[in-house]
């Protein structure tokens, strides 16, 4: 398979997860990285990201694609008890944030989605944008383990949304 064809597999399952109701942004972002590592947690490890949707509970703060993005770059950089940190999950952490700062100005879940300010995500212009940035955080993090060669696209799973 191809890297683009990949990248667009991990969109697509991430943006189902969550146009589905199966899942909100930041589970939705845990749940494709853990399926795109080949599942090296239950799938219980969603539950994790489950109070970051909507910025942190709905409080509109630092958006919960972001915060499911950072969780699963904990998947694959953080540490356990007694280890040294990796020096990389710094570097890839910050990425993410400059990434979506870049893009959108903002990591702030009420900055990304001021134009649907005060509908408390009841449109479907606003559910459709947080979507979108779902699948933009878990191609970009995706994009990055294969740069950085932690994942290889020759092994790396197919991955389809359990829905």
């Amino acid at each position: 398979m191809e890297k683009q064809e990949y990248l667009d597999m991990v969109r697509e399952v991430a943006e189902t997860y969550f146009s589905t109701g199966t899942y909100y942004c930041s589970e939705a972002v845990v749940e494709t990285l853990n399926d795109v590592l080949g599942q090296p947690y239950d799938e219980d490890v969603v539950r994790l990201a489950s109070g970051f949707p909507i910025g942190m509970g709905k409080a509109q703060c630092l958006c919960g694609a972001v915060s499911g993005g950072q969780i699963s770059l904990g998947m694959v950089y953080g540490r356990k008890r007694g280890e040294p940190m990796n020096p990389e999950m710094f570097e890839i952490s910050k990425g993410l944030h400059d990434f979506i700062k870049e893009k959108y100005r903002s990591c702030c879940c009420r900055v990304i989605t001021r134009q649907w300010a005060g509908d408390d995500f009841m449109s479907e212009g606003r559910k459709q944008h947080c979507i979108g940035i779902t699948g933009e955080v878990s191609v970009w993090i995706v994009n990055e383990l294969l740069e950085r060669g932690v994942l290889d696209l020759e092994k790396a799973p197919v991955i389809h949304a359990h829905v």
